[in-house]
């Protein structure tokens, strides 16, 4: 894999080189490497974490929010909703429950959704 770099950020990954303007280099990397990492002294440099607690938070609770609302339908008074189902929309309920760090927001791993 070849990542394009120019100002020392990774702009581009292919599979081939392929003619570039004078100031862009081609370099050899791997598929661990994204278009976020920086290239300074031959080396990759991994992007920082630069998210806020509260930006973290508000990210997993928006898709929590739609996952929810994907099952909202099943909650309408006219539905019966299965034991599984209920529990799963629980747990998208208290998935932010004692979250207090990036890291930990960052961690959660979402309930796999029942069979309707």
């Amino acid at each position: 894999m070849k990542a394009l770099i120019l100002n020392n950020q990774v702009v581009e990954l292919s599979e081939t080189e392929f003619e570039v303007a004078p100031t862009l280099q081609w370099v050899d990397c791997d598929n661990t490497i994204t278009n976020d990492h920086t290239y300074e002294n031959g080396n990759f440099i991994a992007p920082q974490n630069n998210v806020t607690f509260d930006e973290a938070i508000n990210n997993l609770r928006l898709k929590r929010n739609y996952l929810l609302q994907e099952t909202d339908y099943l909650a309408l008074s006219d539905q019966t909703m299965t034991a599984e189902m209920t529990a799963y929309r629980q747990a998208l309920r208290d998935i932010t429950n004692g979250l207090s760090t990036v890291e930990e927001v960052e961690a959660v791993v979402f309930p796999e959704k029942p069979e309707v």
